[in-house]
């Protein structure tokens, strides 16, 4: 191909990325670059390659005005693979249907579509290597972005290669393609460059001419190609001049304006209709020209000029074409054009185009259409298209010629703006909103939605005052809605740590609570359980608590449920609740139930799930697991561009004793925090310094930073900040710095009554005894703590009675203690505990043995989770469910843990009793 002169190394590239992917290892790769760079060329060498290489090709373009339809570039792509949709589990098949409209149902999560999409696409390349192109990318529609890189991300061994075509933008990255491998396209050097201009110009070029072309396009191949078709033959002979103000992209559009501005009237305004309509679809196209009074044969001259090719689909020669044409063209053409289109769109098969048509060819407001506009914002919502009804209602407003029904529609697309991930773009909204006449309850409604905004934007110290403002307002309008929002604003206050509006001045205006408008829920029991634990004290909340988590623990909600009325998005709050009043086992069973629901819907609430869930599974001791559900929270994160949590990581490297690694995450951390004013962050960065620092046995370090801690509300809430004090304080020989906190924690035992509590109260008492009294707390503490699932806590406990005992001269029982400790701790992966256990153990005069290594130690984190979930007999597709990952792509985990392990079935893999 001539607009491929020059790019040797990037064919390469892509035929080396496709080799790869058919032998089964597969891959996603960003073809990046300008305007006119070559991008759409070097797809093009892509599927041809591919084709040569018994590939199947599918493929999809995103364009501009197709932004606001939900799923509407994913669709293109998919389309022809659905019929092996019946494959898959009945949950994706669901969400699919929903998604692309092919029947009704709950609004599904566009990660489970992602999941779907996923194991549709595998189930395709299991037949035959399968090559998915997406091009102009930067134009997908929100869904489809998000889920077409979920999907790129989650790529294994599917002989699957997806390759996107990206625009470089002034605005910066495309979000959701952020961090894909890239193959960037960089302008032809000046032997390519005149070789790509010989091939285009076939008539005599004078020097001058042909050096000024060179000059003008700058290397880039669509300029070198285009620049010379607008220029007379004279001109070509002689020389001519190009304005230097313009880009080399914009050159070429402006070539294509002055092209298509040449061709008779009837063919410019054929040109602006295919313009104006995204999907390519010929008979839409002719039904809307005759709408027009023109005849077929006014295209030929576009076809001729070269801008434009109907064939099975219309397409434009390049991407410029239509911006350029669309652009150029006066607003009352422009109305026309999309007037002619809505009237060619059949309502009953594609009302919502039609709706959208008709908002593009209206002349100041509309109510008519500006309703129609909402009612697309509701079927796109049910569809899961979000960002799609935030479009259609933020028209919808701009249309709406009464006030009030402007500021509504504001409002509802302001909601939906901010569900999008878009809250600037709420704001904006909730600007319009405000300027206009709205009720009581709207109007508070606006305000609660600003609050929020200013939580997912900042977490900010003002948010929890701006939720109070919001819950007081709504008190005597909506009790639900008001009990909701004070349970946020205390929610916010202990995330936040805002030092101004604290969690008790929170809980404390949370008093004024009205009353449950029905029998209290149990998001209602928690509010009260809350308000009463900060007013009244930490016992007289633990019954009011414990019943709020029974009733969780007995009332399941649906899978992702997400509604107002769902309590599903309250499992964050409620299993650390749980942690707060030392159930172990209640807090267990919330955390998974949070994770489970997260998975079967709402994937983008489980890397908040799966943070509550590993930092339970790091206080058990159960380090490699929670490594396990702290890799695939990343993973899940990255998919979904969320903010990364990295909480679990931090609590992981601590316990761990990885010094760097929890120095680099605690760096960051504060980092955000401090641009934020989350105190309570600066507060876990403390904490996990102090369980690293006793780790290491540098107990002045460790103090400093768990009395940091426990000045937080959350850690001591949640009482991880304690027991990191009194164990640095008394061994940095500084007890009375430590009474505070064992007396609280011996308090809130009593009131807790489970051996968690129990245990951690009497190990605190021992660190701070001597004597028999000592001992007898040391050894009720483990017998506690073994009647519970905090196994990290157990293990540091033999390690502290081990060392008493050293202390105290007892030799022999120190080296029981202490043995115990060694093991425990080395087989956990908590390394600087370990390392203290086997210094104490030499100091009595016994040299702890070396951990055997085992065959699972070559076993990767993946792999190792991977064995885990086959040893309880899931299947290939089932965990593949759990990991995000298709069925092929855990077979071949699988072939590398029997290769590792030496074993060759899943019957071998049970026996071998994984730790």
């Amino acid at each position: 191909m001539a607009d491929l002169v020059g790019r040797r190394p990037e064919r390469e590239a892509i035929e080396k990325f496709l080799s790869l992917a058919r032998s089964g290892r597969s891959g996603s790769l960003v073809v990046r670059g300008e305007a006119g760079i070559g991008k759409t060329a070097v797809l093009e060498h892509a599927r041809q390659a591919a084709l040569a290489a018994a590939f199947r090709v599918e493929s999809s373009v995103g364009v501009e005005s197709e932004t606001q339809f939900a799923f509407a570039g994913l669709h293109q792509l998919c389309a022809p693979l659905l019929d092996r949709s019946g494959t898959l589990p009945e949950p994706q098949q669901a969400a699919l249907g929903v998604a692309f409209g092919l029947h009704g149902g709950a609004a599904p999560d566009r990660f489970l579509v992602g999941l779907a999409i996923l194991n549709l696409m595998a189930e395709v390349a299991e037949e035959e290597p399968l090559l998915c192109l997406v091009d102009d990318a930067q134009w997908l529609d929100e869904s489809s972005a998000q889920v077409l890189a979920f999907v790129a991300r989650r790529v294994g061994a599917e002989r699957l290669a997806i390759v996107f075509g990206l625009r470089d933008s002034d605005e910066g990255d495309h979000l959701p393609l952020a961090g894909l491998p890239e193959l960037r396209l960089e302008r032809l050097g000046e032997s390519d460059a005149r070789a790509l201009l010989s091939a285009a110009v076939r008539t005599p070029l004078h020097e001058g001419a042909r050096e000024r072309i060179l000059a003008e396009a700058g290397g880039n191949p669509l300029a070198l190609l285009e620049l010379p078709r607008n220029i007379r033959p004279a001109h070509l002979a002689g020389g001519f001049e190009l304005p230097d103000a313009l880009s080399v992209p914009r050159r070429v559009e402006e070539s294509f304006r002055r092209r298509s501005a040449s061709l008779p009237p009837e063919t410019q305004l054929l040109l602006l209709v295919a313009a104006s309509e995204s999907t390519g679809d010929v008979a839409l196209l002719w039904r809307a020209i005759a709408h027009l009074g023109l005849a077929r044969e006014v295209a030929t001259p576009a076809e001729v000029a070269g801008l434009l090719e109907i064939g099975v689909r219309v397409r434009f020669h390049h991407p410029l074409v239509r911006s350029a044409v669309y652009q150029a063209a006066t607003p009352p053409d422009r109305r026309r054009a999309h007037g002619a289109l809505a009237e060619a769109t059949d309502p009953r098969a594609d009302p919502d185009r039609r709706a959208w048509h008709r908002a593009q060819a209206v002349l100041g407001a509309d109510e008519e259409v500006a309703e129609g506009l909402e009612r697309s914002a509701g079927r796109a919502r049910a569809r899961g298209g979000v960002a799609a009804a935030a479009a259609f209602l933020q028209r919808a407003a701009e249309l709406s010629p009464e006030p009030a029904a402007r500021a509504r529609r504001a409002l509802e697309g302001a909601h939906a703006k901010y569900e999008a991930g878009a809250p600037e773009a709420a704001r904006e909204l909730l600007a319009v909103a405000a300027s206009g006449p709205l009720d009581a309850l709207p109007r508070a409604r606006l305000e609660l939605l600003r609050a929020q905004i200013a939580f997912y934007q900042s977490r900010g110290s003002e948010v929890p005052g701006m939720l109070l403002d919001a819950a007081k307002t709504l008190t005597p309008l909506d009790a639900a809605l008001a009990r909701e929002t004070y349970l946020h604003a205390l929610d916010a206050a202990l995330v936040t740590g805002d030092p101004d509006r604290g969690v008790l001045e929170v809980a404390e205006a949370a008093r004024a609570a009205p009353a449950p408008p029905g029998s209290p829920q149990p998001p209602d029991l928690l509010l009260d359980g809350l308000v009463t634990t900060f007013t009244r004290g930490y016992e007289a909340g633990v019954p009011e608590l414990r019943r709020a988590l029974l009733a969780f623990a007995r009332h399941e909600p649906s899978a992702g449920s997400t509604g107002e009325g769902d309590d599903h998005r309250w499992l964050w709050l409620v299993s650390r609740a749980a942690m707060a009043v030392f159930d172990d086992d209640l807090a267990h069973v919330l955390a998974e139930r949070h994770v489970r629901l997260a998975r079967d819907g709402a994937l983008a609430t489980l890397p908040a799930a799966l943070l509550v869930q590993s930092v339970m599974l790091v206080l058990a001791g159960e380090l490699a697991r929670a490594s396990e559900l702290a890799d695939v929270q990343t993973s899940i994160a990255d998919s979904t561009t969320a903010v990364p949590l990295l909480h679990a990581q931090l609590i992981l490297a601590a316990w761990r004793g990885r010094s760097h690694e929890t120095g680099e995450i605690q760096a960051t951390l504060v980092g955000e925090a401090a641009r934020r004013g989350d105190d309570t962050e600066v507060s876990l960065a403390q904490y996990a310094l102090a369980v690293l620092h006793n780790g290491f046995g540098e107990y002045p370090a460790a103090q400093t930073a768990a009395t940091r801690a426990f000045q937080s509300d959350e850690l001591t809430h949640s009482n991880l900040a304690h027991p990191e004090l009194v164990e640095s304080a008394v061994r940095a020989g500084q007890p009375e710095r430590a009474v505070e906190a064992m007396e609280q924690l011996c308090s809130r035992a009593r009131a807790s009554g489970t051996p968690w509590a129990l245990g951690m109260a009497a190990r605190s008492q021992a660190l701070m005894s001597t004597g028999s009294a000592a001992e007898d707390r040391y050894r009720e503490a483990i017998g506690q703590l073994r009647h519970s699932r905090m196994g990290g806590y157990l293990a540091r406990t033999h390690l502290v009675y081990g060392e008493w005992l050293r202390r105290e001269g007892r030799r022999r029982d120190a080296r029981d203690q202490l043995r115990t400790a060694h093991q425990l701790l080395t087989d956990m992966g908590a390394e600087a505990f370990a390392a203290r256990a086997a210094r104490e153990l030499g100091a009595t005069g016994e040299h702890p043995r070396a951990r055997t290594a085992q065959p699972t130690d070559e076993l990767t984190t993946q792999e190792s989770h991977v064995a885990r979930l086959v040893v309880t007999g899931a299947t290939s597709r089932e965990v593949g469910a759990q990991l995000f990952l298709s069925p092929r792509t855990i077979e071949a985990h699988l072939r590398n843990i029997f290769r590792k392990l030496g074993i060759t079935s899943r019957r071998e893999l049970r026996e071998l009793h994984l730790p």
